[in-house]
């Protein structure tokens, strides 16, 4: 009533002012405002605030942890955050795993070899002796190989979703990379690629040395793209290296697909990352469609996109390994716009120039203090003693 009375007071006050245009709108927004009456108790409304006193006292935090656990299990008539995320989870659809599959053995297979070494390392007495005098040493090449058995890949898995690998190349899929590996760059491999560490691109300039762990009959794709170093489309990638067919490990020996070009992220871009795939081909494929000239320094013949390849050989292909690394730009990239690409360099950052200083006086008189501030890291003489 009080709400039909308001609508009917500015229905008469809009009629002498002459806005009978507006009145259906303020009387749709008076409905629209009217709030529903709750469906039960709000949160804390049983508690009388003029008696907070009389409240039962926690009187320790265990109590208290208690309490809180048993009112977040109490069903309630209003929607919590909790719900609200549950839902959306609900609705979400899950990604599918397009790795290769993977038996995990029992936990009691497992236990039971555990013991058995626990045991054979008890009864070695020079185990004993090195723990004793507290010399014993544990070489790290064999708890590296043990964590690549075990827990490697799931833990490669979460930093690639900690990067966005899948969700920018695999959109609502993902992989566990069960073959570690390995790449490094420079001609004593000292530079590795990990999972996320940072090179320069003077420091990638030519192709790295590739090892994985592969039978002698199998056939493998290596695939190395960018997903942030699109000029032109964010949805798209440029194409670094493919090779196909690879034959065992040898990477050498594989079908060289599109040569290797070093990383070129544009000046004031950031980072960018820069990822290695490792297919395992069930049989050989023919990759003629995604042949490119040798060499090949056009960026619209390396536009590529890692989703429509593999949804093109996924019958044939299964992704097994993953590494990646990431690289912002130096002055290797403007060599590599201006002599391999043929192009100017895009530049997406504010180039300073050089602040001017007219030529130093050698007995500047009426000049500041600070006059001889502005020549101290120039490269001509600077006259005066600091």
């Amino acid at each position: 009533m009080a709400l039909r009375s308001v609508a009917c007071v500015l229905q008469r006050s809009a009629v002498d002012l002459g806005l009978r245009s507006h009145v259906r709108g303020v009387r749709s927004t008076a409905v629209l405002g009217h709030r529903s009456p709750p469906q039960g108790l709000m949160p804390n409304e049983e508690i009388d605030s003029s008696q907070l006193d009389s409240l039962e006292k926690y009187r320790s935090y265990t109590r208290y942890v208690r309490a809180a656990e048993e009112a977040d299990r109490r069903d309630v008539w209003w929607k919590t955050y909790r719900k609200y995320r549950d839902e959306e989870k609900k609705e979400a659809v899950e990604p599918v795993n397009i790795g290769l599959p993977y038996q995990r053995p029992s936990r009691t297979t497992e236990v039971r070899e555990r013991r058995k070494v626990m045991m054979e390392n008890k009864k070695n007495p020079e185990l004993e002796r090195a723990d004793r005098l507290r010399n014993f040493r544990i070489p790290l090449d064999r708890v590296k190989a043990e964590w690549e058995k075990s827990n490697g890949p799931y833990h490669i898995q979460r930093l690639a979703e900690h990067y966005g690998i899948y969700k920018d190349l695999f959109p609502m899929a993902y992989f566990v990379p069960r073959v570690m590996l390995r790449v490094a760059y420079g001609d004593d491999s000292n530079t590795v690629v990990h999972y996320g560490n940072c090179l320069t691109p003077n420091q990638a300039t030519q192709a790295p040395q590739i090892s994985f762990e592969a039978e002698k009959d199998s056939l493998w794709t290596l695939l190395l793209t960018s997903p942030d170093e699109h000029l032109m489309d964010s949805e798209q990638e440029y194409l670094h290296w493919l090779v196909g067919n690879i034959p065992g490990n040898s990477v050498m020996s594989g079908e060289d697909i599109c040569h290797y070009i070093s990383p070129f992220p544009a000046k004031g871009t950031g980072f960018h990352r820069y990822v290695f795939i490792l297919f395992k081909q069930d049989v050989p494929v023919n990759f003629s469609s995604h042949l490119r000239p040798s060499p090949c320094y056009c960026l619209k013949q390396r536009t590529f996109r890692t989703l429509d390849f593999y949804r093109e050989y996924q019958d044939k292909i299964t992704p097994a390994g993953l590494a990646f690394f990431q690289s912002q730009w130096d002055e290797s990239v403007t060599n590599t716009f201006h002599e391999l690409l043929n192009m100017r360099e895009p530049v997406f950052d504010y180039e300073r120039p050089p602040v001017y200083h007219p030529p130093q006086k050698k007995y500047p008189h009426g000049q500041p203090l600070r006059y001889l501030d502005r020549y101290r890291n120039g490269t001509e003489h600077t006259y005066g003693i600091y």
